[in-house]
């Protein structure tokens, strides 16, 4: 079966690559879509990004895993085009939980035959986000337990 992770990974952190890898592990074939969040400015463009989780998944080899771009649309729609019935969806808090909620429902008014699957943010990434982890980039933090190295490399090269 096929499923669609999808999310604006501005940056990618340690907790979307372990819910990628655990997809990976449930499901014949894993889509991660690259989408724009309206509401912010992204920091990388969605080219850098998916040069970054390309390598980042052949170097994990996850080889059940591509990475593309979602560029505009919605998720289900792009679900459909590529043949995805799942959508996967990461859960830290039950903050996330109620809003994620709503967008399972709007996406089944949208499409009733796409499921949303939810995967609980593992303890020791719960409280990531990819909005506190420029917080501490920008400021020159340490991101050791927060990114991959080589997104590490590349929040420092755009924001210090």
């Amino acid at each position: 079966m096929k499923a669609v992770y999808a999310g604006s990974f501005d940056p990618v952190t340690n907790g979307h690559i372990d819910i990628i890898t655990r997809s990976a592990n449930v499901f014949d074939e894993v889509i991660v879509a690259i989408a724009t969040n309206t509401s912010k400015a992204p920091l990388f463009t969605a080219e850098e990004k998916q040069v970054v989780l390309e390598s980042l998944m052949h170097d994990r080899q996850l080889h059940n895993v591509s990475v593309m771009q979602l560029s505009e649309g919605l998720t289900v729609d792009f679900a459909k085009q590529h043949g995805a019935r799942i959508l996967i969806r990461g859960i830290r808090s039950v903050k996330d939980m109620e809003y994620e909620m709503d967008i399972e429902s709007m996406n089944k008014v949208q499409n009733p035959d796409v499921e949303t699957v939810f995967f609980m943010a593992d303890k020791q990434y719960r409280y990531l986000s990819s909005s506190m982890i420029k917080e501490v980039a920008k400021f020159g933090g340490n991101l050791d337990e927060l990114v991959p190295a080589e997104v590490a490399r590349l929040l420092k090269e755009k924001l210090q």
